[in-house]
């Protein structure tokens, strides 16, 4: 298998892990501050990497010369997410699971400035595509529901925290250098992580509150833990690397559907006609955009 066609396939798997994580993140809504849960998921994920790193003394040599770059990598990391979890407090799941198809095009965008790609003028109506098939996915076919879309004060914050998405995945490439240890960088990743998280706790005065989190949604938290954050963190780094920033974030219209096909499968939860008709629409998009040679 040809490193190229790995990478494709690790990043479908973390797009379905990734889709996984929304419905699980259900289960846990409201038993504390997101920001809260979310540095728990960094910190149980860097513990379940420190023993790798740290017992290793190949790896314990490269910390110093990779924190300062995974600092900044994780700093937009965290930076999406505390956007993302400050914007729902104005706005609804619907409009950000819209705005979220903006990241691709973003990515790409930012790349032409950083890396000097092109973007051919066709593929912008590639990206327009990808947008139109996962909005369908997102409103279930209902013209009623997107018409209703109107942007408020956390749809505007929301899209600084894609933008912030967008330049994590240019980071990602852009930092990473041919003789880093990948689990390095993605433990040093996830204990930036720690660190902004941290500070957004007290900028905005949270409470942890983790023992209100009770043995039976400890399998949900262990999920987002380390297949949510720990696997996929990895995998995205890996992935970014050989593909870059603009074929990773492709996948992104994929999103809405791989939640669907999860539903389906272990909910048992059907799809109308037109959110298969808005499946076939992203996922032809992605497609195209993975077979673009730039």
């Amino acid at each position: 298998m040809s490193k190229e066609l790995n990478s494709h396939l690790i990043i479908l798997f973390a797009t379905f892990l990734v889709a996984g994580s929304f419905i699980v993140s259900q289960k846990l809504s409201g038993i504390i501050d997101p920001i809260s849960i979310t540095l728990l998921r960094f910190v149980i994920a860097s513990i379940v990497l420190a023993p790798i790193v740290l017992l290793k003394k190949q790896f314990r040599e490269r910390i110093n010369t990779t924190f300062k770059r995974a600092m900044i990598i994780s700093l937009f990391y965290s930076l999406y997410f505390i956007g993302l979890f400050k914007s729902l407090e104005y706005t609804t799941a619907l409009n950000t699971g819209t705005l979220f198809t903006l990241v691709p095009l973003l990515t790409a965008i930012i790349s032409i400035f950083v890396f000097k790609q092109k973007i051919p003028s066709k593929q912008y109506l590639v990206y327009f595509l990808g947008i139109v098939g996962t909005c369908i996915v997102v409103f279930k076919g209902s013209l009623q529901m997107f018409l209703s879309l109107a942007l408020n004060q956390g749809d505007i914050l929301f899209l600084a925290s894609i933008l912030c998405m967008a330049l994590y995945s240019v980071c990602a490439k852009y930092f990473h250098k041919e003789d880093d240890k990948l689990v390095v960088l993605v433990f040093l990743t996830l204990v930036g992580g720690c660190i902004w998280m941290s500070i957004a706790l007290i900028a905005f005065n949270i409470p942890l509150e983790w023992n209100k989190i009770n043995s039976s949604q400890f399998l949900s938290m262990a999920y987002l833990s380390i297949a949510a954050t720990l696997v996929t963190s990895y995998l995205y780094q890996k992935g970014t690397i050989v593909l870059g920033p603009k074929k990773v974030m492709s996948y992104v219209y994929l999103n809405p559907a791989a939640i669907a096909v999860l539903l389906l499968v272990f909910e048992f939860k059907l799809i109308n006609i037109w959110m298969i008709v808005g499946i076939l629409i992203s996922s032809f998009a992605t497609l195209v955009l993975l077979r673009n040679k730039n």
